[in-house]
């Protein structure tokens, strides 16, 4: 097949965050047999080895330059000016922050030519790209990574909103823009049963298909020991905003109480892009920050315990998934452990689930102590990843959802 995917988040390295991840892997599996024109956006910090790099990996690389982000005019005038325009056009400020006119008449054109049998959207911020008349043309997916609908409600329920009373107005509006955009695509693919159910809901009539994420194996190899000690480490890209909100609360609630016990206790903050917040960390007793590593798994392989304290963001998380393959036993929350069936009658037992600070102290403690369930949390993480998690499972579900 010849596919054209968009992606306005330029996907390599494939350590940037969770839209890389999965936007690379998914298109370096149907690379292997398949015709790939990759669209994206080029931002400052791309460099032009990335680019030469991802350029081995499709037939056809298209970068257009990000466009200017309406989100930093400042002033209740710009504010007002951007709700207005959700509320006329039902199109989020997030989504209309990416549109390029020039990547779009690049796409219209591309189409209307005959030039590809299938569009993919890698990431539900793309559909403002594609058009209705396009589905009697070609087949149409949107790869959704998170309902943006679900992820504002959760904030609200959960109190982690940065403007609760934006998100109360704005919610009704994003039900209806996922309702909408959706009506547009052959088929949808979601990263969760619950992205599944809330979207169905939407749109009751659409092929909507379950396509967890992955970890590739070689870079996430199962570690050789257990290290012991109380190591606590967390992973992911610290500029995003779910990310950032965990590992505050997991310093401000958690680790003071953990290190009551454990006085050697240190937290290790693994990601590149640390925001403002998360470097102000390091001024407490045992947190390290370190920004971008060559190896998160290098890290994750010295760590005594992984934790995923999310208490918002929707979706399977790669974080979750790549300490499972590394062997890392993990204490994680619901969100943390979205997707995944990790304990309960008839599973065995392959994470600790704690919500609340005493849970998380509990786990840990049970953790530290108890080498056994260590080896046992290690060998059944890694046992579920090989089984349903790797980047080729996901890419040949992916690949069968565009052939239909």
């Amino acid at each position: 097949m010849n596919i054209l995917m968009l992606s306005s988040t330029f996907p390599y390295p494939p350590t940037q965050g969770g839209t890389q991840v999965r936007t690379f892997n998914l298109l370096k599996y149907l690379s292997q047999r398949h015709a790939i024109t990759l669209v994206t956006q080029r931002e400052a910090h791309v460099t032009n080895t990335e680019i030469a790099e991802l350029q081995n990996w499709v037939d056809r690389l298209v970068i257009f330059q990000r466009p200017p982000d309406l989100g930093t005019r400042k002033g209740m005038l710009k504010k007002l000016q951007r709700f207005s325009l959700f509320l006329q056009d039902g199109v989020p400020p997030n989504v209309l922050n990416r549109y390029s006119v020039e990547m779009q008449n690049w796409i219209d054109n591309f189409v209307q030519t005959g030039k590809c049998d299938v569009i993919t959207c890698e990431h539900s911020v793309n559909e403002i790209y594609v058009k209705p008349y396009f589905q009697k043309q070609v087949r149409t997916l949107v790869n959704v990574h998170s309902s943006i609908y679900c992820t504002c409600r959760n904030q609200l329920e959960t109190g982690t909103s940065t403007n609760p009373v934006r998100d109360q107005v704005n919610l009704p509006l994003l039900r209806r823009y996922e309702q909408n955009y959706c009506s547009k695509f052959s088929a949808i693919a979601v990263t969760t049963q619950e992205d599944k159910i809330q979207l169905q809901e939407f749109n009751p009539h659409k092929q909507i298909t379950v396509i967890p994420n992955g970890v590739d194996l070689e870079s996430f190899p199962y570690r050789s020991k257990d290290p012991g000690g109380h190591r606590l480490i967390f992973i992911g890209a610290m500029d995003n905003l779910a990310n950032i909100d965990a590992v505050c609360f997991f310093c401000n609630e958690v680790l003071p109480k953990i290190q009551a016990r454990y006085p050697d206790a240190n937290f290790e903050i693994v990601g590149s892009r640390p925001a403002p917040e998360v470097l102000a960390l390091q001024q407490k007793p045992g947190v390290i920050v370190t920004g971008k590593v060559p190896s998160i798994a290098e890290y994750l392989h010295k760590a005594t315990v992984c934790v995923v304290p999310m208490r918002t963001g929707f979706g399977i998380k790669n974080k979750t998934l790549e300490a499972m393959a590394a062997g890392v036993p993990i204490v994680a929350s619901d969100r943390g452990l979205e997707g995944l069936a990790v304990d309960g009658a008839n599973v065995l037992l392959t994470a600790l689930r704690a919500n609340y600070p005493t849970e998380y102290v509990n786990a840990i403690n049970h953790l530290f102590t108890n080498a056994q369930l260590r080896e046992e949390l290690s060998r059944n993480g890694r046992q579920l990843i090989e089984a349903e998690f790797t980047w080729d499972i996901a890419g040949k579900r992916y690949e069968q959802l565009c052939l239909q």
